[in-house]
């Protein structure tokens, strides 16, 4: 038997499926709430992220599921599946939550979890974490990112002051996948379209920052989504514009090739290593 690392595990939440929202092509929206929203304590980033842990369909759990209390009395493999998802928007008032999904048919765990959700349905959190909110102090703000980040850039963005300039760079695969984000008048915000490539594949994000107007004073740059597209922006930030650490947050939010289990395996061997 394998028991549970010593490490403290963040607070569970066990929310209820209230809703469901097809946003694009390739996103859904599960909004969640219910009694168990109380123990749900979120935080000031805005890129807030929690833990779904996924029961096994062929696995039978102790009731009320206690995802971490199992550690010590399951085998590894009957554990839930975890993935890692950031919160798009939180409304206490109304005990709700939303977290967007990209759903490309069967593939993957979550995103097909997701399209078939219905009210009622149990969702199983645990979190939440965070690291970036906009510097208030920046003179002006650069995001960019794929599916995996847009709901983190989008909670960015319209958690920026009406005076806010800046330019933002989202990736999808079509014009069927653009979103409607409220962002301050003066943060431009530009659609790249993969036009059927698979992600992770071209430079479109990279060649957007190369060749981006670059603004005078200090910016604040959010940069996350594939791992490569991460690293290669490494050279156009650090080297080009010669930005300092604290002034970006990059990172990659998955990899070209690599299911979960294995990005994550990753994270810290030299490969998945971006800063």
């Amino acid at each position: 038997m394998t028991t549970a690392p010593a490490v403290k595990p963040r607070p569970q939440a066990t929310l209820t499926v209230l809703r469901t929202e097809r946003l694009s092509k390739n996103m859904v929206r599960v909004i969640a709430g219910g009694p168990g929203f109380a123990a749900f304590a979120p935080n000031t980033f805005t890129d807030m992220y929690v833990k779904i842990h996924f029961l096994r369909p062929d696995v039978s759990y102790r009731e009320p599921v206690d995802v971490f209390a199992l550690r010590n009395y399951m085998h590894r493999e009957d554990w839930p599946a975890t993935r890692t998802y950031t919160i798009r928007w939180v409304n206490p008032a109304k005990g709700e939550l939303a977290i967007d999904f990209v759903v490309h048919g069967d593939e993957g765990l979550a995103g097909p979890w997701a399209a078939a959700a219905r009210p009622g349905d149990r969702l199983i959190i645990s979190g939440p974490g965070g690291a970036y909110r906009p510097n208030p102090d920046a003179d002006w703000y650069l995001m960019a990112g794929d599916e995996s980040a847009l709901p983190a850039i989008a909670a960015a963005v319209e958690s920026l002051p009406t005076s806010a300039v800046g330019h933002v760079f989202l990736e999808v695969d079509g014009d069927a996948d653009v979103q409607s984000i409220a962002a301050p008048e003066a943060v431009e915000i530009s659609w790249l379209l993969r036009s059927g490539a698979p992600a992770g594949t071209g430079t479109l994000i990279v060649d957007a920052l190369e060749q981006t107007i670059w603004r005078p004073g200090l910016v604040d740059v959010f940069a996350h989504g594939e791992r490569g597209y991460m690293k290669a922006l490494r050279d156009v930030l650090f080297v080009r514009h010669g930005l300092e650490r604290s002034q970006v947050s990059l990172s990659g939010y998955w990899a070209s090739g690599r299911n979960e289990d294995g990005f994550q395996a990753e994270k810290k061997q030299p490969v998945g290593q971006i800063l």
